[in-house]
């Protein structure tokens, strides 16, 4: 285990800190959960193109700069031309919040859990719900074997895109 790593929140939707104990990309897989295994980092998704660019332009310093080199982001709106697949699978963050799905600790929701569980941080009970909540959209993957040739691309960009979003390489399928 490494000494932990004080990492500080500043953007425009958290002030803060939080402390990094595991290794970058090191340890996601918990004892309750062998099977949390993302196809996709948190810099790969962004190179590829998720969340319109939109996401975490503004809290670029809290994690390493490698991450943001090819990301595809659009600080001042959300341009979905940027997502891999040119289609807007994200409801709006309200949605999640009135859903009750959004943690205190992360008030972006998912993708930001992941960013900062793979860069290190962790916080067991939140952890286990969001590994939940990825096992539970892997649903979207079996419409696509189910109703699309292998490896086309074309068919079910939205439910496509919207597991890119949670770590799922879609074009895989």
């Amino acid at each position: 285990m490494m000494r932990p790593k004080k990492i500080v929140i500043h953007d425009k939707m958290q002030e803060g800190f939080y402390y990094l104990t595991e290794e970058e990309g090191q340890n996601l897989s918990p004892a309750d959960y062998p099977d949390f295994k993302p196809e996709l980092t948190p810099f790969e998704m962004l190179e590829l193109g998720v969340f319109g660019g939109k996401y975490m332009t503004d809290c670029r310093d809290e994690f390493p700069t490698s991450w943001f080199e090819k990301a595809k982001l659009s600080p001042l709106y959300k341009d979905v031309s940027l997502n891999y697949f040119k289609v807007d699978a994200s409801l709006p963050l309200a949605h999640w919040q009135n859903k009750g799905w959004i943690h205190p600790a992360d008030p972006r929701g998912w993708f930001q859990w992941y960013c900062r569980y793979y860069y290190g941080r962790r916080l067991p009970e939140e952890d286990i719900r969001q590994i939940k909540r990825w096992r539970a959209i892997s649903r979207h993957s079996g419409a696509i074997r189910k109703n699309c040739h292998p490896m086309d691309l074309s068919c079910r960009q939205k439910q496509r895109q919207a597991l890119l979003h949670w770590a799922y390489d879609s074009r895989k399928i």
